[in-house]
């Protein structure tokens, strides 16, 4: 599943962290007007990647500034402050989670881990992890040092797709999240990311799978950037991520099974064969930001102007009847 190098030595001590914009306002680090903070602490471990992914500001090939993940900035400062100011933060309940993203480098398991026990010092924030495991073993350890979930960038919702935009092993990928979900219940979790190419049929096939592992799915929308190789593609239309938003809703919250949706020949979503699905939907949160908990990610694949993939707040009652009419489903 990975690509680290073998043959390295030991890391150099950790002394910086790269740090989401939103995060370091609210850390009081930077100057920035938000309309909505983030809820979770955002960090950056790593910097270039040796994994080279088509969509990736931070690819081994992309010429997107190393500063950016997403549409997001992620300025560097002083591990221990940054530390310290996240523990101040989760004392007053500014912050609920910490979530380090981690890029696949000669020493990124060490570093991690470095930074999981830096933040453990200082509090008992909830942690979480995107990092790409190369075994069970280093699993195992993350979640010793304190670690509350382990996010796996599939991003890909299929084979096909896989292959195309990441490279690497579909199938060793797939194992290390079945044996992670079976050996730790309820602290493994998957991003998605909708329109790399799949159908709306292959996504929702792929939430049913990480459902019925007990894996929490993340929705990410397929954000354009410039300097990576699919900076010409478009965004996914909001419909379509509209109808992957409220049916990873309806089939995480036990409302739906795979068999309860139609699909067109070419793989589109056409009917949800559930009782007043509809007033499921009413209250918005299908709409929200998914993932772990206390994960908002303001703005991560939306600008300010719109059109808004993920609300991360609660929706008010007209957003969310928009949001369902922007679904373009019958019945």
């Amino acid at each position: 599943m990975s690509v680290r190098r073998q043959e390295i030595g030991q890391s150099t001590a950790l002394r910086e962290i790269q740090v989401s914009a939103g995060t370091a306002a609210v850390l009081g680090l930077l100057e920035l007007k938000m309309d909505t903070p983030p809820t979770t602490a955002y960090l950056m471990l790593g910097g270039r990647c040796l994994m080279n992914c088509g969509f990736c500001a931070q690819a081994r090939d992309s010429s997107a500034s190393a500063l950016y993940l997403s549409r997001i900035t992620w300025p560097p400062f002083p591990l221990e402050e940054v530390a310290g100011r996240i523990a101040q933060a989760f004392s007053q309940n500014t912050l609920r989670r910490a979530c380090l993203q981690v890029t696949v480098g000669p020493h990124d398991f060490e570093q991690a881990l470095e930074v999981v026990l830096t933040l453990r010092r200082h509090s008992p924030i909830p942690i979480d992890v995107s990092i790409l495991p190369n075994s069970m073993d280093e699993v195992r350890q993350l979640f010793k040092a304190g670690v509350d979930h382990i996010g796996f960038g599939l991003d890909a919702a299929c084979e096909r797709v896989f292959r195309l935009v990441k490279g690497g092993s579909w199938r060793r990928s797939l194992e290390m999240i079945e044996e992670t979900a079976a050996s730790f219940p309820g602290r493994a979790a998957v991003h998605l990311i909708v329109g790399l190419g799949e159908t709306e049929q292959e996504m929702v096939e792929r939430i049913a799978w990480m459902h019925q592992r007990g894996v929490t799915v993340g929705l990410f929308a397929f954000t354009p950037l410039r300097g990576t190789e699919m900076e010409h593609l478009p965004a996914p239309a909001l419909s379509h991520y509209r109808r992957m938003q409220a049916a990873r809703y309806l089939i995480c919250r036990g409302f739906a099974r795979l068999s309860d949706f139609t699909f067109d020949q070419d793989g589109r979503l056409t009917r949800i064969a559930v009782p007043g699905w509809r007033r499921l939907l009413e209250d918005g949160r299908a709409f929200e930001t998914s993932g772990c908990p206390d994960c908002n990610r303001p703005y991560y694949n939306e600008r300010p102007a719109g059109p808004m993939y993920n609300y991360p707040r609660p929706l008010s009652a007209e957003e969310a009847q928009r949001a369902v009419e922007e679904m373009e489903l019958a019945g």
